[in-house]
């Protein structure tokens, strides 16, 4: 089989790399020139582990193709993915210009019958928006169907989620295309993976509702925490008592800074002006991200509390990113935390293997490192915000003799509260007293 993607940011390589190892032939197309010339070469324009030798694979064996010609993605394909972006506008509602954009464009090149997938995360009713579009826009009049196929990738580890996924949720109309789908989905029938066959409007709104779910377990674990703070309760150990009832599950029951990304304040936003909509209440959502930015703010002041006056004092930021194993800086707590000790004069020094470049075009003022230690080194203050695995086994003798002063913010409730204070810091975490 021959398919197309439209979109070659990280859902939509990810999902033509994996496609192509499976041993399908994948057009990626992207109207962004520099972008294509790279991609051909092999050069990934984002980090996410595994990703380089796969697409430098299957370019070498000639399975995964890249261009800027949207005809090649649809002309001679059996099946065109829309994977571009759907960015939130001010209100929170997704922007769709993109997709009509494509929509517009697949339409003009349709000579035959085609399955149009939406891979990118849509509102309720983005199939039959596309239908429609296309549909005003055939040159002759041939048979299409609109299928909706979200993603459920995992930045950092989206290679195993798109190989070994917990469901592949298809939507459509037709039994055609969903017999296509599930023969280009083949491979994972021998792994037993769930297939969920629906309707497009019902496929749309299950990848909102899964994010916002997970979104609202994050803000729900955070406000415990800080009832834990409270109480004298430990956050932890609450966590793992209800992880352990299966009803509930311990994934994603993390204290911390709040939740970030490019899914979860995105999509839960999104959900509400949905529901806004269609004059359905949410309000468990809209609890949920009220709570986030409730969290951020509590991380300020609890440094504020500690610290007192922050002007003048240099604080080391261990981990940029939203969370290991990526560069994303969407969303971020760190760029909230930073944002407000600069809005208070203080001095930060940065660490993070992988998301510093992407913090140089939003932060000048800022001093970059070349590791932990060289952040700690004469600051009055750690600040552990990413919980990479390199910041889980720090040297404490060290990092206390680099410090002026023995503060250590462990945003990340990563170190025992109670070896860090007989170590002799000035140990701050979330939800443990």
């Amino acid at each position: 089989m021959h398919i197309g993607i439209i979109g070659t940011g990280y859902v939509g390589l990810v999902t033509g790399a994996c496609f192509s190892e499976f041993g399908v032939f994948v057009t990626c197309v992207d109207k962004d020139e520099k972008k294509i010339k790279s991609l051909k070469k092999g050069i990934i324009p984002f980090y996410e582990p595994g990703i380089d030798e796969l697409v430098q694979r299957n370019i070498k064996q000639g399975r995964l193709n890249f261009s800027t010609n949207i005809g090649d993605a649809v002309d001679s394909t059996l099946v065109t993915f829309i994977a571009v972006g759907t960015p939130p506008r001010g209100d929170g509602s997704a922007d769709m210009k993109y997709v009509d954009e494509v929509a517009r464009e697949i339409a003009k090149h349709v000579n035959g019958y085609k399955v149009i997938v939406t891979k990118s995360t849509v509102p309720v009713g983005t199939g039959e928006r596309i239908r429609e579009i296309v549909s005003k826009n055939l040159k002759e009049q041939v048979d299409f169907d609109i299928v909706s196929n979200p993603e459920f990738l995992r930045e950092g580890a989206a290679i195993e989620d798109f190989m070994r996924p917990n469901r592949v949720i298809i939507g459509a109309r037709s039994q055609q295309a969903v017999a296509i789908m599930k023969d280009l989905y083949k491979p994972l029938y021998l792994i037993e993976t769930p297939f969920v066959i629906t309707n497009i409007e019902t496929a749309e709104l299950i990848k909102y509702a899964s994010n916002s779910f997970l979104a609202t377990k994050i803000s729900f674990i955070n406000e415990i925490a800080n009832l834990c703070e409270k109480v004298g309760a430990d956050v932890n150990t609450v966590a793992r008592g209800m992880g352990l009832d299966q009803r509930i599950g311990s994934k994603f029951l993390h204290a911390g800074p709040g939740f970030g990304g490019s899914c979860f304040p995105k999509d839960t936003k999104a959900l509400l002006k949905i529901a806004e909509e269609h004059g359905a209440e949410i309000g468990i959502v809209d609890a949920a991200v009220k709570a986030n930015e409730r969290q951020r703010k509590f991380m300020i002041d609890k440094i504020n509390n500690a610290m007192g006056e922050l002007k003048g004092k240099t604080f080391a930021i261990l981990g940029l990113s939203f969370k290991p194993n990526t560069d994303d800086l969407r969303d971020a707590p760190s760029l909230y935390i930073i944002e407000n000790l600069l809005k208070e004069k203080a001095k930060v020094r940065a660490y993070d293997p992988v998301a510093m470049d992407g913090a140089k075009t939003i932060f000048q003022g800022i001093i970059y490192c070349k590791d932990s230690y060289d952040a700690v080194e004469g600051a009055d203050a750690v600040v552990i915000v990413t919980e990479w695995n390199q910041f889980r086994n720090l040297e404490m003798e060290r990092i206390k003799k680099l410090l002026k002063q023995p503060y250590f913010f462990d945003l990340r409730n990563i170190y025992e509260p109670e070896k860090m204070k007989n170590l002799g810091f000035k140990y701050f975490c979330v939800g443990r007293t």
